[in-house]
């Protein structure tokens, strides 16, 4: 009478299917994630690396020529956040405010092997905010 509770022949061996189903979705999600946060993490510390280059080009005294001064700091920024070398950078004097501009293309490979390539496109453009327009 025991036997015949326990032995279900259609009951076996789907965890084996269901592990290895989950087991390859997580690790295109960490694929995924390994190529795609790298990318963006420096997306977003350019952004802030213009700010930055855009304010103190603002605020500094003296003869040194201030847009001169942006495109040597967003151009070391450039360098150090591995953008690419064919980006786009402007800037431009407006009154007594400047902007900066830039903009790329990165490909993102998602998928391994190459069978999903996803292109990151970064277009920012800043301008000062704050009490130096005051």
């Amino acid at each position: 009478m025991n036997n015949a509770e326990t032995d279900r022949g259609s009951e076996r061996g789907s965890a084996g299917v269901k592990f290895l189903i989950v087991f390859s979705i997580m690790v295109l999600a960490a694929n995924a994630g390994y190529n795609y946060i790298p990318v963006a993490y420096a997306a977003e510390s350019m952004k802030s690396d213009m700010q930055a280059a855009v304010l103190q080009g603002l605020a500094m005294p003296g003869r040194i020529n201030p847009i001169d001064n942006v495109k040597v700091r967003i151009q070391k920024a450039m360098q150090q956040n591995d953008i690419p070398a064919n980006a786009f950078m402007e800037v431009k004097q407006n009154g007594n405010s400047m902007s900066a501009h830039v903009a790329y293309a990165k490909e993102v490979s998602i998928l391994p092997f190459g069978m999903y390539r996803y292109t990151y496109v970064f277009d920012q453009t800043v301008t000062p905010t704050g009490f130096l327009l005051k």
